[in-house]
């Protein structure tokens, strides 16, 4: 068991004013953690200040996540500033259905394509779990919250097979690691998220929102609340697990209405 009182996060992907992965940053630093975040241009500097400014203890890397030694860099910044890491939120990654496999299409560009974005929204993950868990079995203590999606593991749409794929391979991951774990005091879930109201939603994704159960898109801090909660010291016993956070739009049977 963990003896260390002040718990350390990493959230990746946190990079958006606006995004999931800077809302669950600055509701675990409000909660007292102190927080790495990361994301692949400097304007993760401009979340650092303002996390900072609310008094959170907070540290910003820019890395490319698909890259090991990407990985290291955040976890090193961790381990040299906080003295270790505790939880993991695997935020990073994006749908690009311009840039994804479709079906049917052939050659290299289609497969650089799919290559591109399993390396964005899984490999990333995959890596970054790798990179921590050692340390987390170590400690006798960790929380590893993936973001996937509801696109993959629980519904579809048409057009991007790729992020799809990548998504569902979240939940993959998520119940394999959390077996291999769980012996260590370490959990490991995944949230599901549906049409939540980024800065990168689309005219589109919004409308598809306003067509859900609850007749609007989710927002951020909305899924940075159920991460949150899976992080927290007592969601102990919580592991293997994905949560869907869509207003009960993928359990709604009626359509068109």
């Amino acid at each position: 068991m963990s003896t260390r009182t002040q718990r350390t996060a990493i959230v990746t992907g946190a990079g958006s004013t606006h995004g999931i992965g800077f809302a669950t940053a600055r509701l675990l630093g409000a909660a007292g953690n102190d927080v790495v975040i990361a994301s692949t241009t400097d304007r993760i500097f401009d979340r650092v200040a303002e996390l900072r400014r609310a008094g959170a203890r907070v540290e910003g890397v820019v890395s490319d996540l698909t890259d090991p030694s990407g990985v290291d860099a955040v976890v090193t910044r961790a381990t040299e500033a906080f003295g270790g890491v505790d939880i993991l939120v695997n935020n990073a990654g994006m749908t690009a259905v311009s840039d994804s496999y479709l079906v049917g299409e052939t050659g290299d560009r289609a497969l650089d394509r799919w290559r591109a974005s399993l390396d964005r929204n899984l490999t990333t993950a995959y890596l970054m779990t790798r990179r921590v868990t050692d340390i987390m079995q170590s400690a006798g203590y960790g929380r590893i919250v993936n973001v996937s999606s509801v696109s993959g593991p629980v519904a579809a749409y048409g057009g991007d097979l790729a992020y799809h794929s990548a998504k569902a391979g979240m939940l993959g991951l998520t119940r394999a690691t959390a077996i291999d774990t769980a012996a260590f005091g370490i959990t490991v879930n995944a949230v599901a998220p549906g049409w939540i109201d980024t800065a990168s939603a689309s005219d589109r994704e919004r409308r598809m929102g306003a067509a859900t159960p609850a007749g609007r898109s989710g927002t951020a801090d909305e899924v940075a609340y159920v991460i949150a909660m899976l992080a927290g010291e007592g969601a102990s016993y919580i592991s293997g697990q994905l949560i869907t956070i869509d207003g009960a739009n993928s359990i709604s049977e009626e359509r068109g209405r």
